[in-house]
């Protein structure tokens, strides 16, 4: 029993004060992937949430699907979901939450942070002061948790600043911005002027469900009367739910950070607003079984500060695809900005722009001048508000978070600064540390000389020669122009058979396409053009065109769009090649075609899309001569996914043990096997909401085993379903040869590897 008398004096809080490598302030995505990085290469971190769980928007506080540079899989960037950390966690809640539920990917980020013994996680601890040592170091940062009454003192020669808002670098007094920039200011024809709104503004979902008998709703007295209030309100669906209501925003004209809880309050009410009016309008049948499930209580936040960085990213930077010296992740998100009135704007919800690729994004936008200890991480980097249409959404901020990590035990380890990774050799360190993590930085591959594999001989027990793809399928209408893409060599010229049936006599167009940038995905080169009278049921049609390229390169077999034509396609699918599709999704403000006007500075091009499975099949054709593509050398190039070629080595189907043999003719040790693996970088993969056909990705080799020259079995792995598997001795083993064998994921699709990395 504690008792305990008057005091006559302030009582303080019990007071626990931590000394660690690197402390991150904020537990969404972005502060957990920067987290997991550093703790991982073994930097002791301490994660500071004010939450009571980890995601942020990504939570079940606030239900937001996870989404980057694959867009919805409704833009031209092929292979581009982000990779390490971020692309674990997806793929992980692919395999254990296909379904989308936003409370169990609420115990996978809470399993993945738990699981690291260098991580101190607090949760509901708001950090609001911080002190420092001089004018340009922060010494510690204070802290209070809601739930035991603690107050945390947290020093480190480090910190991220990963709040959203930008609490420590706002207390630390770094240079920031709030609002949208001129066109002047950096030659940003897509600056918006102050009628369309200088911020972007919350957002906050429900969810409904239907009971067994009827259940009626009386709505609050401060829920919206009047839904005409609401200019697109007759866009609203009885079945929608959840992040569907994105365009339920509002704040845009406020001070997103002062005025949150205003903010939060008209959004509940429009949201009981709306369920009044979906309920008791008489204008939805039925909806008498409906309630109303869940509403948020936290609001999405979309931008407030953003911090004035070492380099500012722009539209430029965006739509031309600039390079730089000190890239660390890509993005690929539209530049999509949104009307300040939110809601009650009679504009289209957002405005969306798309470039033709993805896009590097550099180091130097996430550390600054003033602040020498401290980085930025989230939505709060140093871009302009235009480019940040691009860079804020989370499968983006988490990936580059990751870099934030892996500098921050670089910084560590060898006792520097964050500006100091930008000297010497510590950047092209820091750039190969994160593509063997699974960065996939663009056009820069893993070092040779990390890679023991590269001074082995590799060979094969068989290789992919794709000279047909299988006339197994159904017939798919052309009634939208579809295309082969598929990774052709230089100095070919191929011939492709398909077989087409046509409703009646008609004619057949087949294009070349390919694209300008070799890295790109739009097809906005077309090369040859030919035109094929069809008769009036089945039939071959060969194609055989004679444009080659001067390098190995992605090209598209084009058929344009004619309603009455059927082509063949096959149930049989390879890692790097896919269909696409001239289609709209409309989630991305894709219309087939991106017409911007004249004086915006993005470019004009068609979309090219995949559908996702299990649609999106392959076209059936035979292929003269075979394409050659997916050679062993593949598998120690440096690359681990499909960029400018397919970078797999990819076994024959007719192969019954697929094996690899690794011989380096010498003895060498061996402390780490690294294998990649295909999980479908095509594929969004969004967290929540949207449910997905399958829990593993059909091109993952899911068993195999790695063998020693003796034939001694150093690895045994069943039903996998990760992107990276990592093997590492606890003693370096030493080896002149290893033999990896592995099973085909299934009858109709061959086994794959990107890259074995033995270090």
């Amino acid at each position: 029993m504690l008792v305990e008398d008057y005091s006559p004096q302030k009582r303080d809080n019990k007071t626990i004060k931590l000394n660690t490598g690197f402390v991150i302030v904020g537990g969404g995505l972005a502060g957990v992937c920067a987290a997991i990085t550093a703790a991982r290469q073994g930097t002791k971190t301490v994660l500071v949430q004010d939450r009571p769980v980890l995601g942020g928007n990504a939570s079940s506080e606030v239900r937001l699907w996870i989404l980057g540079a694959t867009s919805h899989m409704g833009n031209n960037n092929r292979w581009a979901r982000e990779g390490g950390v971020i692309d674990e966690i997806l793929v992980e809640n692919l395999y254990r939450n296909k379904e989308g539920n936003a409370v169990i990917f609420d115990t996978i980020l809470l399993e993945k942070v738990l699981v690291e013994e260098n991580i101190t996680l607090l949760l509901n601890t708001s950090i609001y002061d911080i002190k420092k040592s001089n004018e340009k170091t922060i010494d510690n940062v204070i802290g209070f948790c809601s739930q035991n009454s603690i107050t945390y003192k947290i020093s480190a020669p480090l910190f991220c600043d990963a709040s959203g808002d930008g609490i420590v670098a706002f207390k630390a007094g770094a240079p920031f911005r709030m609002g949208a920039e001129t066109k002047e200011e950096f030659g940003e024809l897509f600056a918006p002027d102050t009628s369309y709104g200088e911020l972007l503004g919350h957002s906050m979902y429900f969810y409904s469900k239907q009971e067994n008998s009827p259940v009626t709703y009386r709505p609050p007295a401060f829920a919206l009367k009047d839904i005409t209030e609401i200019p697109r309100y007759k866009a609203i669906g009885k079945d929608d739910k959840g992040c569907r209501f994105w365009w339920f925003e509002y704040g845009g004209r406020k001070d997103t950070i002062y005025d949150t809880e205003e903010i939060k309050y008209e959004l509940w009410k429009v949201i009981y607003g709306v369920w009044d009016f979906i309920k008791n309008s008489g204008e939805f049948d039925g909806v008498e079984n409906h309630t109303l499930e869940w509403v948020g209580t936290v609001p999405g936040k979309r931008e407030s500060r953003r911090f004035q960085g070492m380099y500012m990213l722009k539209q430029q930077d965006v739509i031309e695809q600039k390079t730089f010296y000190d890239a660390i992740a890509f993005g690929g998100w539209a530049i999509d900005l949104h009307p300040a009135d939110g809601i009650y704007s009679k504009l289209s919800g957002c405005t969306q722009w798309h470039s033709k690729g993805i896009y590097q994004i550099p180091y130097r936008s996430f550390i600054g001048h003033e602040i020498e200890n401290l980085f930025f991480a989230g939505r709060i980097i140093s871009a302009s508000h235009v480019a940040f249409g691009s860079i804020r959404v989370m499968a983006t901020t988490g990936f580059c978070a990751q870099a934030v990590g892996m500098a921050a035990h670089m910084c560590t380890t060898n006792a520097i600064l964050p500006k100091h990774i930008l000297e010497g050799n510590y950047l092209k360190t820091l750039q190969n540390k994160l593509n063997i993590i699974g960065q996939s930085i663009p056009d820069i591959p893993i070092a040779r000389d990390s890679n023991l594999v590269s001074s082995a001989k590799v060979t094969a027990s068989s290789t992919l020669e794709l000279n047909t793809i299988l006339f197994d399928g159904e017939w798919m209408s052309l009634k939208t122009a579809a295309a082969q893409l598929l990774p052709l060599q230089a100095n070919t010229a191929y011939e492709f058979v398909v077989e087409a049936n046509a409703e009646e006599d008609t004619v057949l167009k087949v294009q070349l396409r390919s694209s300008e940038n070799t890295k790109n995905y739009t097809p906005d080169l077309i090369l040859e053009t030919y035109k094929f009278q069809l008769k009036k049921g089945q039939q071959k049609v060969t194609i055989s065109f004679k444009s080659t390229f001067k390098i190995d390169k992605y090209a598209f077999v084009t058929f344009i769009k004619n309603n009455k034509v059927s082509l063949k396609n096959s149930n049989k699918r390879f890692t790097g090649i896919l269909s696409v599709f001239n289609g709209t999704n409309k989630a991305v403000s894709n219309t087939g075609k991106q017409t911007p006007p004249l004086d915006l500075g993005v470019d004009t091009f068609e979309f090219w899309i995949p559908q996702r499975r299990p649609e999106g099949k392959n076209i059936a054709m035979t292929i003269s001569p075979a394409i050659k593509a997916f050679n062993v050398e593949n598998s120690s190039n440096g690359y681990v996914r499909p960029w400018g070629g397919a970078n797999a080595w990819v076994a024959s189907l007719k192969d019954n043990k697929p094996t690899i043999n690794i011989n380096w003719g010498k003895e060498v040790e061996v402390k780490e096997i690294k294998l990649f693996f295909d999980t479908d970088y095509d594929h969004p993969m969004e967290s929540t909401l949207m449910g997905h056909p399958e829990d593993v990705i059909p091109f993952c080799v899911r068993n195999y085993r790695i063998k020693d020259q003796s034939g001694k079995v150093l690895v045994e792995k069943k039903d996998n379903y990760q992107t990276i598997n990592s093997i590492h001795f606890k003693t370096p083993i030493k080896i002149t040869e290893l033999v990896i064998e592995v099973m085909h994921p299934s009858i109709d699709v061959p086994a794959s590897i990107f890259e074995i990395l033995c270090m």
